[in-house]
């Protein structure tokens, strides 16, 4: 059996996807763009499943900051909004900033005014604390060596809103500190938080100077944040299946629905084009494809039950018929997971924040050895531009919606590529930072891994291992953080 994902197909189906313009969990872009890929299933003749979800959902639709020093208004430029955060009435409000200080020591001076935090780039936390690194191709390839950046340091920092909430503030003003501004310029950015109660703006370095200087000399600024509230929003996961000779084993393969940009999420254009090869092949096992909803919105959509990290585990949760395999029920024996498609690599070269030349470093999650094997092989044999990574999960970090089926014992293959500009909303959608080619590419190898699954027993194919912690393979080219590495290095010395 042959698969051949084409150019001018997936083409088609990126600009299906790009035509619904910004795509955030339950928008009227996200629900428009569901209902496609449901009218494609049905031009294939396929059966499809939908699973409704209901949630509180929060957009902004407006926001402005301005200084005020006597009779003069000089306007700000806000970088974006952050999400869920809270919202002011149509006019704004005009209150005190204040500057609060390190280790928040007065962040209760913010009661009734409007908190200026410094929001510095996370830059201490070695790129070992958040990955193991199991290979790469090419070989030499190396992540950075500190975990940075605006996704990275939001998602660490993430406590600062709850914070502003307890102390009273009416609003806050984050502002970036050593980051481009271009890279912070329309981040979504936390999108994994819950609702915050307080309305929270971005700004920029450059910029944050100016309201940083403000908040110390005790001048007022007029913050507002408009938003719309939806109490029964609607989102919808959508499912179908590829039947085979064998129905109590199937493989996975997954994505999401929902995003910011052209890459984030491209997954389902690339589900899609698989669906159209795969679908007249006489198949071994059942192929179950699955368009996950919630991933901006992980809070109300994530179920503990299932490893409530991403938003699949709600699905894993309400359908153990189609994938444990107890009790007579189906066992799924690998996941495929495509995210974040054709990412080119952008970074602040010579203090411009620019494209290198070259692809963004893939990272593909493998859920044990066999399978990283079989995905090394793979891109050996049958891509032409490649700079990817494979790695464990660790330290109960899997970025990406693979994380909860490797958590339940089934072994992943799963691209998460994690460039800078993953959750930028921006009139463009990014497509200067995406190459169509490389897209079919990384296609073309999940649909040649299907393919290769197919030939081989379950066996063979393992069960997920668990999360490595804390020591690891340093994925940026430095000390071997295993015991076996560490002992290694200390003979190493004692022989010298």
């Amino acid at each position: 059996m042959k698969v051949v994902i084409k150019k001018e197909k997936l083409e088609k189906e990126m600009q299906a996807m790009l035509n619904c313009g910004g795509r955030l969990t339950g928008s009227r872009g996200h629900r428009q763009y569901v209902e496609y890929i449901k009218s494609r299933l049905r031009e294939m003749g396929l059966e499809y499943y939908v699973d409704p979800f209901f949630f509180r959902r929060w957009e902004s639709t407006g926001y402005s900051l301005s200084l005020l020093d006597r009779d003069k208004e000089t306007p700000v430029f806000v970088s974006s909004a952050h999400p869920y955060s809270g919202e002011t009435p149509a006019a704004g409000i005009v209150e005190e900033l204040v500057l609060v200080q390190p280790m928040m020591q007065n962040i209760r001076d913010t009661k009734g005014k409007i908190a200026v935090i410094e929001y510095k780039n996370l830059d201490i936390l070695p790129a070992a604390f958040a990955f193991d690194k199991r290979s790469a191709y090419p070989e030499d390839l190396k992540l950075p060596g500190k975990y940075a950046g605006p996704v990275t340091t939001t998602f660490v920092k993430n406590y600062y809103g709850k914070l502003c909430k307890k102390a009273g503030a009416k609003a806050a003003v984050f502002a970036w500190q050593n980051i481009n501004d271009d890279m912070v310029e329309g981040q979504y950015l936390p999108f994994v938080l819950d609702y915050q109660g307080v309305p929270i703006l971005w700004v920029n370095e450059t910029n944050g100077r100016k309201v940083i200087a403000a908040a110390r000399n005790h001048q007022k600024a007029r913050f507002t944040l408009t938003a719309n509230i939806e109490p029964n929003a609607c989102a919808e996961t959508v499912y179908c299946i590829l039947k085979g000779r064998r129905p109590d084993e199937c493989v996975i393969i997954n994505t999401h629905t929902d995003g910011s940009n052209c890459v984030e999420e491209n997954g389902p254009p690339a589900l899609l084009a698989m669906l159209e090869e795969l679908k007249g092949q006489k198949l071994e096992r059942n192929h179950l494809f699955l368009f996950t909803a919630g991933h901006f919105r992980l809070p109300e959509f994530a179920e503990k039950a299932t490893g409530g990290a991403q938003a699949s585990s709600r699905w894993l949760h309400m359908h153990r018929a189609l994938w444990d395999g107890k009790n007579g029920h189906i066992k799924a024996v690998c996941t495929l997971t495509l995210e974040h498609l054709g990412c080119l690599e952008w970074a602040v070269v010579d203090g411009k924040y620019q494209y290198t030349g070259q692809l963004q470093p893939e990272l593909v999650y493998t859920g044990n050895q066999f399978v990283n094997d079989l995905y090394i092989e793979e891109v050996k044999q049958n891509r032409s531009r490649v700079r990817t990574m494979t790695l464990r999960g660790h330290n109960n970090m899997h970025f990406g919606e693979g994380q909860n089926f490797c958590q339940m014992g089934i072994p992943d293959i799963a691209l998460c590529t994690a460039p800078d500009y993953l959750c930028v909303e921006s009139p463009e959608q990014e497509l200067e930072k995406f190459d169509l080619n490389v897209m079919v590419e990384q296609t073309q190898t999940f649909a040649n891994l299907a393919v290769k699954l197919e030939n081989i027993p379950t066996e063979r194919i393992g069960k997920a291992e668990p999360f490595s912690i804390l020591t690891s393979h340093d994925p940026a080219g430095g000390t071997d953080w295993t015991m076996d590495g560490l002992i290694k290095k200390l003979k190493n010395r004692a022989h010298r």
